[in-house]
């Protein structure tokens, strides 16, 4: 950040954990320019596939965070009923959607604002945010987006497993506000400078990207015109047990899998009092581990050295290869095939909730692999994680650089006015 300037004179902002701001800006309680409402009292299951695009809780939390457009991302609908029966729920462009609960508290004012003028609606578990006209909205996702006001935020909610975002808590929260000419500026040097920052994240993610490609064509080539036999996977594979004895005075560090092949999280380490009263096993590096709920999504991955210790609860089977290398089978569940085979053994009506049938997977036949083929998807596989360590380890750093990029313009610690 040396290489921008400060603003010429400051003032106390009377707010710990937001210090300094520059003299002329002002603070504001979020009701003095927004109005708040609720999305769409519904559920999973009113979604359909057609119809006025809908932005709910879990895509703001999971794929569509700070901007969504109907135009270009792939969301759920509901009928077109809705306009007539639900009108205070649909989206004017510019709009904030805000998910009114999260799992954990690093997800406590996660939210998205809608860029487009197609119709859409807010859907279950959303607050809508509308912001006065005299205020410059692209400044605001910004501030929205910053680390200052997701800490006050998380600092106002309550809960413990689930924390609750109300209207009120986000009614009274604060925003502090240049002029309006300074806030449009601000906003441009962020589009410019972020844009940056996302290129290259796009650019490390497309090489873990062409390398997945190349095991995945591999291994569907094998099942295809392989000589091997067919086998039913139980057969194949054995499936892991380590259970772990929850103790109060020791913490636990929980894994969780991210959908379509795109791996796991560490999650905060917790108290064994905290844990809650699920079963849990200990993960091993070269351990299978899926994801019981959406394996349909391809929610599966391989454990590195770095997961070796940590535990999943009893809705993540675990399952190592006995007569092919695990390797294999994680480049098999990559493909299509593979989505096929956890897509028919997840079953369930109730919207996402489609349940993995473990029993039913390991009844499935495969084509056994040749050794060559098992070899080379080894070294490939070891090539991936290496390379997707480093890759994350870049994406990280860039995502750092994004964040207190964002934090320093927003709160006026650099003056880039004379940057857009």
């Amino acid at each position: 950040m040396s290489k921008y300037k400060p603003y010429p004179a400051y003032k106390d902002s009377g707010i710990e954990w937001l210090g300094e701001i520059p003299e002329h800006w002002e603070i504001k309680k979020l009701r003095y320019f927004f109005r708040f409402s609720k999305g769409l009292t519904i559920t999973r299951a009113n979604l359909v596939e057609e119809g006025i695009p809908c932005v709910s809780y879990g895509e703001v939390h999971s794929k569509f965070g700070f901007q969504v457009d109907p135009c270009k991302d792939d969301l759920k609908c509901v009928p077109k009923d809705y306009l007539t029966s639900s009108p205070s729920a649909l989206l004017n462009k510019n709009d904030f959607i805000f998910a009114d609960t999260s799992e954990d508290l690093e997800g406590a004012g996660n939210f998205t604002q809608l860029i487009s003028y197609e119709p859409t609606f807010a859907g279950y578990h959303t607050i809508i945010a509308r912001i006065e006209d005299d205020y410059h909205s692209r400044y605001v996702a910004y501030l929205f987006d910053s680390q200052e006001f997701r800490s006050q935020i998380q600092l106002a909610v309550k809960g413990v497993k689930v924390f609750s975002i109300t209207q009120v808590l986000l009614r009274n929260s604060l925003g502090w506000l240049p002029t309006l000419k300074e806030q449009k500026e601000i906003a441009n040097f962020l589009d410019q400078e972020t844009t940056k920052i996302d290129t290259l994240i796009e650019k490390q993610q497309k090489l873990i990207e062409l390398l997945k490609e190349k095991i995945v064509a591999l291994a569907m080539r094998e099942q295809i015109n392989g000589e091997g036999i067919e086998e039913r996977l139980r057969h194949l594979v054995e499936v892991i047990s380590r259970p772990v004895t929850i103790e109060e005075g020791i913490e636990y560090e929980s894994l969780g899998l991210y959908n379509r092949g795109r791996g796991l999280f560490h999650k905060p380490k917790k108290p064994g009092s905290d844990m809650g009263d699920s079963e849990f096993f200990y993960v091993e590096e070269g351990d299978l581990i899926i994801s019981g709920q959406f394996a349909w999504e391809g929610a599966v991955t391989m454990a590195t050295e770095k997961e070796s210790g940590c535990v999943v609860s009893h809705r993540y089977p675990v399952v190592r290869g006995k007569k092919i290398d695990t390797e294999y089978l994680l480049a098999l569940l990559f493909t299509e095939y593979g989505g096929f085979l956890l897509n028919e053994s997840s079953r369930g009506s109730a919207g996402r909730n489609r349940p993995l049938n473990l029993k039913l997977l390991l009844n499935e036949k495969i084509r056994i692999p040749s050794l060559q083929v098992q070899s080379e998807l080894k070294r490939l596989v070891k090539i991936l994680s290496t390379a997707e360590l480093k890759a994350q380890q870049a994406i990280d750093l860039l995502k750092e650089r994004k964040t207190a990029l964002i934090s320093a313009a927003v709160t006026g610690k650099i003056d880039v006015r004379d940057c857009a």
